[in-house]
C-alpha cells in the first residue's frame, strides 16, 4: 500500500459521498487504506450483507470503491477491471 493511500480519509477520497462513507463506517472501514487492505469487493459484500433487501448498484458501491482506491472516477475504471470486480462478486 503506497503511503498517499495511508494519508487519504475516506472523505477526501474520490468516488465516496456521504451514503457510502457511511455504510464504510458500518462495516468497520474508516480510511481509504482500511479499505486497500479489506479490498473493494470484500467491502461491498460486507455492504450487502449488512443490510439485506436492499440492492447496492455496483457502479456506485462496487466501481467506486475500486475507483476511490485507483484516485479515479468509477466510469474510468477499465472494461477489464469492471468485468474482473463484476466475477469477484458472482455477477458474470
Amino acid at each position: 500500500m503506497s503511503n498517499s493511500i495511508s494519508r487519504i480519509s475516506l472523505k477526501g477520497a474520490k468516488n465516496i459521498g456521504s451514503t457510502i462513507h457511511t455504510r464504510l463506517n458500518e462495516i468497520g472501514i474508516f480510511s481509504l487504506a482500511e479499505l486497500a487492505q479489506v479490498t473493494p469487493v470484500i467491502a461491498y459484500k460486507k455492504i450487502c450483507e449488512n443490510n439485506p433487501g436492499k440492492v447496492f448498484p455496483v457502479c456506485y458501491y462496487l466501481y467506486s470503491l475500486q475507483g476511490a482506491i485507483l484516485d479515479v472516477h468509477w466510469d474510468d475504471l477499465p472494461k477489464e477491471m469492471k468485468l474482473g470486480l463484476l466475477k469477484q462478486i458472482g455477477r458474470q
